[in-house]
């Protein structure tokens, strides 16, 4: 650091040499100068002392101008300086340290280059703020949310422009989310109306089918209307399915009851599928026809339901006196009442027989097998059977060695369980309703009474046997 010192102060040294070297060089040549002219002695002291003064002028000037300079520096350094306090603090950082050994142009240009770096980050900070503003304004304006809450009349920090930017990420992943419902959702929608024959009628329907997609407000208040919308139309299409699945079955039984011909079938073959309301009112329309139709062959109508009752009868082994307990079946009348009598005896027959429909068709392949056993019996009894050839003879024994397994008591023992259960299932109502009579009564020493001495006609059959159809007088039947 001393040679540089040196080496500084002997520079100028030579400059001070070479500046007195220069200035008696050009008094030199001014003295020639006057000799030619022939000036005088005492005016050439005269200009002698106006060139000194000129010199001493022209230094006083320059050290003005320097010293101008360096007040200028100064005021800059402290203009610097308040500067940056200012914009470390609306930076939000620590504030800059200045070199102890330093000169006035060095530190006024240190100073100079914090406040230019200083405000190129703050202005990089407001352009990333106002940019980021933008961004979020056109998110919630599609999310119909507020802004999000930044003080604009200071500089945002590093920080806060991070939760700026995770604020406007979690802002664009909720308008990703809620823009995928709701494209798939209005699809549905469209599909649903389309099947409903629906024009759309309020604001928001008009909204949500009709204008540009870009345009709907994703707001959480819409997106619950959207799957509301969706709820609602879905509820409308599964009724009216419902409605056009209910007239369809009724068209069907219809026909069965009409007669209908095939040809006039396939005419409505097109509206047997879907729910519009085109294909409703068809539908309805189809239904009024036959009802009408049925009202003028009523009489057809009621014969064709006898003949399914018949047919159930048969099904459900009715004895002779249980077929005739149905008094309406003899009716001529043929009224609108007297076929509302008859459908409603087949519903009750059909669901009877629904109910105990194994024990029906178990009863069906017993008769079958008995049918097929007294065959056996009286190729059995026929003595040319002993002519066939061929293994005939063998192959009926072995079928009615089956036969006679399968017609095994097991099948009698099941009526009889279900005879059972049955009168015990009668006497136990019968108990509770006496029981509830004489407690609405009061008069419960009678209620004891009978409660524990039951009438043995009206005891179940314990016995665990099944009657024989040969004690019976009416053919094989099933009272369940």
């Amino acid at each position: 650091m001393w040679s540089i010192f040196f080496f500084f102060l002997l520079l100028s040294e030579i400059l001070a040499r070479d500046f007195v070297g220069c200035f008696f060089k050009a008094l030199d040549r001014l003295q020639e100068i006057w000799d030619l002219i022939g000036i005088p002695e005492n005016q050439r002291l005269q200009r002698f002392e106006n060139v000194t003064q000129h010199v001493q002028k022209l230094l006083d000037m320059m050290i003005e101008e320097e010293e101008s300079l360096k007040e200028r520096l100064l005021k800059r350094i402290e203009s610097y300086r308040e500067e940056l306090n200012i914009l470390f603090k609306e930076l939000k950082l620590e504030p800059f340290l200045e070199g102890e050994d330093t000169t006035i142009l060095k530190l006024e240009k240190s100073l100079r280059t914090q406040v230019e770096e200083m405000k190129r980050q703050k202005e990089e900070r407001l352009q990333e703020q106002k940019r980021l503003q933008e961004q979020d304004q056109k998110l919630c304006e599609i999310l119909c949310m507020l802004p999000y809450s930044l003080d604009n009349n200071s500089v945002p920090s590093m920080e806060e422009l991070n939760q700026f930017r995770n604020h406007l990420e979690a802002l664009a992943e909720t308008k990703a989310s809620r823009w995928e419902v709701f494209i798939s959702t209005k699809k549905q929608i469209i599909l649903c109306m389309k099947d409903l024959d629906h024009i759309p009628e309020t604001d928001f329907e008009r909204d949500v089918v009709c204008e540009a997609e870009e345009n709907f407000c994703l707001s959480s208040e819409n997106m619950t209307a959207l799957k509301n919308l969706l709820l609602q139309l879905e509820m409308e299409k599964a009724e009216n399915e419902a409605v056009c699945e209910g007239l369809r079955s009724q068209i069907c039984k219809l026909w069965d009851s009409l007669q209908v011909s095939t040809q006039e079938r396939e005419a409505l073959a097109g509206f047997m599928t879907g729910s519009k309301d085109k294909i409703r009112k068809a539908l309805q329309s189809e239904v009024d026809r036959l009802e009408e139709l049925k009202i003028q062959n009523m009489k057809k109508v009621i014969e064709a339901i006898r003949a399914e009752l018949v047919l159930y009868w048969e099904k459900c082994f009715y004895s002779q006196e249980q077929k005739e307990a149905f008094t309406y079946y003899y009716d001529k009348d043929y009224t609108e009442v007297l076929l509302q009598l008859h459908d409603a005896e087949i519903v009750q027959l059909k669901q009877y027989y629904e109910m105990h429909k194994e024990i029906f068709e178990g009863v069906q392949k017993w008769q079958e097998n008995w049918r097929l056993f007294l065959e056996f019996e009286r190729k059995a009894s026929d003595p040319s059977r002993f002519m066939n050839r061929g293994g005939k003879l063998l192959k009926e024994e072995k079928q009615r060695a089956k036969l006679q397994k399968t017609l095994s008591k097991k099948f009698t023992e099941y009526i009889s369980e279900q005879w059972e259960m049955f009168h015990l299932k009668k006497e136990k109502e019968k108990q509770d309703r006496q029981l509830k009579k004489n407690q609405q009564t009061g008069a419960e020493m009678l209620y004891s009474s009978r409660f524990k001495t039951p009438s043995k006609k009206q005891g179940p059959n314990r016995s665990g046997k099944a009657h024989k159809p040969e004690d019976s007088k009416e053919p094989l039947g099933l009272h369940l």
